[in-house]
């Protein structure tokens, strides 16, 4: 890290993984993050993924030239983080682990074994190296619950887990922070917006130079972009002005009642962006979902039902507390039009969460007032 001479980057890109907890696409890959601070006294930050052992102590041991670490602080349990742990333990047996109660009782419950050297640590303890010191603040659900953040008082570094991580390997990185961070937030952080912004009030007493999160590029300089899109996130607040069309259909009538939408929308100068759910990544989705402060959804009736990806779009934004927005239904349905209906439903079960009264009901193919019934659903929706 050239800004701080004591703290070294020794965490490593996964450029071959596909799909990051099994199920989100990262197809500039991964990177697991892990730092050195050197000192009298040194401390690694983190472990990394299986995947990733061998080359994560290859780091670490040029980093030390020859010194023996003191201490392995772990802030998180996810096996991408935790399952170097033993390994480092088995190479460096004299370094004690650092971590609360949690994060023990969850290396005992993953690995099946105990750490013969570990410091307990809770919120407020300091660990001191020797120019520099580590202070440990709990951030419980930040996204799992024995999650810990240290606060580096010499350089003024924040060492963050999971919280302002994204996604991509650093390799990879471009000036982009904002897209992958985005999608990374909503889908692994974003259930626990209390959680965080209860982080981000402890934090606020601390002047920090510098964010160094387990995945994604180390953050410094004016950090005011990055803390306010977090408040904002987490506050559950549209980031952008805008209208996310979501469709799922089997014809293309209901894409085509869709997009006479956008278009309507689009004339009047609002910014759209659609997406077909049955061929888009649903990470992506939802990360639109929540960007922009209005979102429609378009779906065929299926079984007397609503379009399956649609639906289980829906339960997945529901899952990440959706909230906060004006939506519009467009349905479809040949003999008997329930997706409508059955969306609402799913809808209204979220907090603040705005339902247009005009519904564009399409029998089979867009009807011929569509131009119309787009106005209408326009107006309330702008209005």
């Amino acid at each position: 890290m050239k800004d701080f001479k004591d703290i070294v980057y020794v965490g490593v890109d996964d450029t071959e993984l596909d799909l990051f907890e099994g199920q989100y696409k990262v197809p500039d890959g991964m990177s697991y993050n892990s730092y050195v601070i050197l000192d009298k006294k040194i401390a690694v930050m983190d472990a990394v993924d299986k995947s990733c052992i061998a080359r994560w102590l290859d780091n670490v041991a040029l980093a030390l030239q020859g010194r023996e670490p003191d201490f392995l602080v772990i802030s998180h349990m996810e096996p991408d983080h935790s399952a170097g742990i033993a390994a480092f333990a088995a190479k460096y047996p004299s370094a004690a682990v650092v971590g609360n109660t949690k994060i023990f009782d969850m290396f005992r419950n993953f690995y099946g074994v105990e750490l013969p050297n570990k410091v307990l640590v809770k919120e407020g303890d300091t660990l001191l190296l020797g120019e520099h010191e580590l202070t440990f603040l709990a951030a419980p659900m930040v996204h799992w619950p024995e999650v810990m953040v240290s606060y580096e008082k010499k350089d003024k570094v924040l060492f963050s887990a999971d919280a302002f991580g994204k996604f991509g390997a650093l390799c990879n990185e471009t000036d982009d922070w904002a897209c992958e961070a985005r999608r990374y937030y909503f889908n692994i952080v974003g259930k626990y917006g209390v959680q965080v912004q209860a982080l981000m009030k402890k934090l606020a007493a601390y002047d920090i130079a510098a964010i160094c999160p387990l995945h994604g590029p180390v953050l410094s300089g004016d950090l005011g972009e990055y803390l306010s899109l977090y408040d904002t996130w987490s506050k559950y607040e549209a980031e952008s002005v805008g209208t996310f069309i979501a469709y799922a259909c089997v014809y293309g009538n209901t894409k085509q009642a869709a997009y006479a939408l956008k278009d309507e929308l689009e004339s009047r100068g609002e910014k759209v962006v659609i997406t077909d759910l049955a061929r888009c990544d649903l990470a992506e989705a939802l990360e639109d979902a929540f960007r922009y402060d209005k979102t429609v959804f378009a779906a065929t009736t299926l079984d007397g039902g609503i379009f399956p990806v649609m639906e289980e779009f829906i339960r997945h934004l529901k899952a990440k507390n959706y909230q906060n927005k004006k939506v519009g239904i467009i349905e479809n349905g040949s003999w008997a039009p329930m997706s409508g209906k059955l969306m609402r439903a799913l809808l209204e079960e979220q907090k603040n969460v705005k339902v247009m009264d005009t519904v564009i009901t399409c029998r089979s193919a867009v009807p011929g007032d569509i131009r119309e019934l787009c106005a209408a659903l326009a107006d309330e929706l702008l209005g």
